[in-house]
């Protein structure tokens, strides 16, 4: 038990700089993430198989991808509640076991319904792990580091789609897509570390013990909650709106990446697998800078940046993929600049933390990421769908003007690097 949780002390953020704890909660909140983009995004390696398998057609595909994309609203709104209400250490098992039961389940489906059923499942424990490890980490390491730390977090996100690529592409020929599902439900086992290793969020700890002294009964506390959302709705929107641009320009990117380069681009799987870590690569790097760039320049400045570099990007490896195709370097260099873009995810968590109070703070994250999360439902068919007329490329090529959005939109929030969370 920490100080602040036994009645004395200064809160974790308060220290000087990051201690024991501190990289105990990265490291867990960090693995959580891992596997949770992980199993959302192994889908899109294993859709090709899956498909000639199973004889879903292209469209059928995308609609289970995107059903899972969906789920996530649900369980970022759901699970964002609970963990404003029974805690953040709680929350974050809860949602692991549930997306790993969802993978199992995915591996064991005989058809489209219950393959559907085990996606919606893993959905729904994905939309709840990154609000809630991210405002474990926003609530427990100081301000002044808070960016960088929050990137560090993030960079889970490229490292979960490195790990799907790796055994979507080169394991899942040698043991078959079932099997790699059925596997990828060992992260269930993080759990255990959890419960013994870590500290819940003393802010949230304080927060609830002062609700506990003043004497707030459910209805009182229910009308101060509401009085919160009244208070943030127009703030809460605006970043919504932010979220679900770049999340579009995201997914419209990566529901079909790998198909686009085994089918347009007439790679091998293997091929495929080794041009997305290049992507990932670029990724890794994005993610870190972005914390540090976001630290010294502000949020707003650097999520500018980076989504404007992801857009350029990724034009050139899309709609004019034709000037630069005679020199792999040059494209495969444009593919980096991609997942560098990416890195601008990096900025949601950090920035998210300190646009809300503690008292809803899980909830709003919760809520805004994964609402727009589930609009993505639309993304991977709106590509089939275009793909049809345009090809691929030409489905994809929408991420940039999404992402180019996001970054002039994010001026209509306020600047809030370095700011004390209340």
């Amino acid at each position: 038990m920490n100080e602040a949780s036994s009645g004395g002390g200064r809160l974790l953020n308060e220290s000087e700089k990051p201690g024991a704890e501190h990289y105990r909660i990265l490291a867990m909140a960090w693995a959580g993430w891992v596997f949770d983009f992980y199993d959302l995004i192994l889908y899109s390696f294993l859709l090709i198989p899956l498909g000639a398998e199973l004889h879903f057609s292209r469209v059928e595909l995308s609609f289970v991808f995107g059903a899972s994309l969906a789920a996530t609203a649900i369980g970022g709104i759901g699970f964002g509640f609970l963990a404003d209400r029974f805690g953040r250490k709680s929350v974050l098992q809860w949602t692991i076991l549930t997306y790993s039961a969802g993978t199992i389940a995915s591996g064991l489906a005989p058809g489209f319904l219950a393959l559907l059923a085990a996606r919606v499942v893993t959905g729904v424990g994905v939309g709840g792990e990154w609000a809630t490890g991210q405002t474990y980490v926003g609530e427990t390491f100081p301000a002044r580091v808070r960016g960088r730390y929050g990137a560090y977090m993030q960079t889970g996100a490229p490292i979960g789609v490195a790990l799907a690529a790796v055994v979507g592409g080169l394991l899942a020929p040698v043991i078959g897509w079932r099997a790699c599902f059925v596997l990828s439900g060992l992260p269930a086992l993080l759990v255990v570390f959890i419960r013994r290793k870590l500290p819940e969020s003393d802010l949230w700890l304080a927060r609830r013990g002062a609700a506990a002294r003043g004497g707030e009964d459910r209805a009182a506390a229910a009308r101060a909650q509401r009085e919160l959302w009244r208070r943030h709705g127009g703030l809460f929107a605006r970043a919504l709106v932010l979220t679900v641009l770049t999340m579009s320009a995201y997914w419209f990117t990566y529901s079909w990446l790998p198909g686009y380069l085994h089918e347009q681009r007439h790679f091998s799987m293997a091929k495929s697998t080794l041009w997305i870590l290049v992507t990932q690569a670029g990724g890794l790097l994005g993610y870190v800078s972005f914390g540090f760039v976001a630290d010294a320049w502000g949020r707003r400045p650097a999520l500018t940046a980076y989504s404007l570099v992801f857009a350029a990007g990724l034009l050139m490896t899309t709609v004019f993929w034709g000037l630069v195709a005679a020199h792999p370097p040059v494209i495969l260099g444009f593919m980096f600049l991609v997942g560098v873009g990416t890195g601008v995810w990096s900025g949601f968590g950090p920035l998210l933390t300190e646009l809300f109070p503690t008292d809803i703070r899980n909830a709003a994250m919760g809520s805004i990421y994964n609402i727009a999360r589930g609009v993505q439902f639309l993304a991977p068919v709106l590509v089939a769908v275009v793909a049809e007329r345009y090809g691929l490329s030409g489905g994809m090529s929408l991420a940039a003007v999404f992402s180019v959005a996001a970054g002039l939109w994010v001026w209509l929030l306020p600047e809030t690097r370095g700011k004390s969370l209340a």
